[in-house]
């Protein structure tokens, strides 16, 4: 059995025409013999799972029988691949570069603490005329989920992603375990991913209040499970108040019941949060701080 060095990863749900368009344009990695793809159906009803069995024999399809949402999907995935690389991608976003498995391999040979390479992504429907970028690779907080690559012996060290989270914060929680482990996470902006979505529409869509509390409970669970316990409670009210600001006293109803949700589930996890037992020095949190944020929107320079 040849061990691939690459695999693609992706899970899906109920998003095959979105799912049709990214094997398409990464069609040609996978006829590559050097990569595995494994996708996996959580839970879908529009039959993702047969179209991938009929038209796509060189994919190893897995299947939750009913949905256990993305970071459930992701943790299978990442403890399934036998591969040395693991490129994580949504299903509507794909690799536009056109030599990205050499210019994942290089950078991981050429820097060995580096243990997840964020892509550069582009958010959008269309792409733009202009893709160049000139800045340089540089070491960052964390990554985004829908594009990013793990060196698989980095992922081994540490603890899987909190499926509890169910969506959000995920990516953030294995940045800190993976700092506490001497492992560097960087933004390569030579690997570009296109993540097909329009994000201006998201906020009229009906998931926007599950959005807002899911992203603001994960950011409070990072707080209660790493920073130092003197600066908590400042972050805490601090975030809670531009919430409140920025968009419950101008009139966005939606937000107020997202956040009251959000301190509800923060409530009942708390005992999960502390058990996690990966608390920052203040040093290790201050060391966290001057890297640079994580590079989450990519847009071109106007010309």
């Amino acid at each position: 059995m040849h061990h691939q060095q690459f695999a693609i990863l992706i899970t899906t749900r109920n998003r095959l025409e979105d799912l049709k368009i990214t094997l398409g344009e990464i069609s040609y990695l996978l006829n590559n013999e050097n990569v595995a793809c494994i996708i996996c159906d959580d839970g879908s009803t529009d039959g993702t799972f047969q179209y991938l069995k009929d038209n796509y024999k060189q994919i190893q399809v897995i299947q939750n029988k009913t949905s256990k949402g993305l970071i459930f999907s992701r943790n299978r995935l990442l403890n399934l691949t036998t591969a040395a690389y693991a490129i994580t991608l949504d299903d509507d976003a794909h690799i536009v570069t056109n030599n990205p498995l050499e210019i994942i391999d290089d950078f991981f040979i050429n820097n060995s603490q580096c243990a997840v390479i964020a892509g550069r992504i582009f958010w959008g429907k269309d792409l733009p005329c202009n893709l160049a970028d000139a800045s340089s690779s540089t070491r960052v907080k964390s990554f985004v989920g829908c594009g990013h690559v793990w060196r698989m012996d980095a992922w081994r060290s540490i603890p899987n992603y909190p499926d509890w989270f169910v969506f959000y914060g995920e990516e953030e929680f294995a940045s800190f375990q993976l700092f506490k482990n001497e492992w560097e996470v960087w933004y390569v902006p030579a690997l570009f991913i296109q993540h097909r979505v329009d994000v201006k529409s998201r906020k009229k869509k009906k998931d926007y209040t599950t959005r807002l509390r899911r992203s603001l409970r994960s950011g409070w669970y990072l707080y209660f499970m790493f920073y130092p316990l003197h600066l908590i409670p400042k972050k805490f009210l601090y975030t809670l108040w531009m919430q409140l600001r920025l968009k419950v006293f101008k009139g966005d109803f939606k937000a107020l019941k997202a956040i009251i949700l959000a301190l509800f589930d923060l409530i009942i996890n708390l005992p999960k949060c502390i058990n996690i037992n990966s608390r920052l020095s203040l040093n290790e949190y201050q060391k966290i701080e001057e890297l640079k944020n994580s590079k989450i929107y990519w847009k071109p320079k106007e010309v």
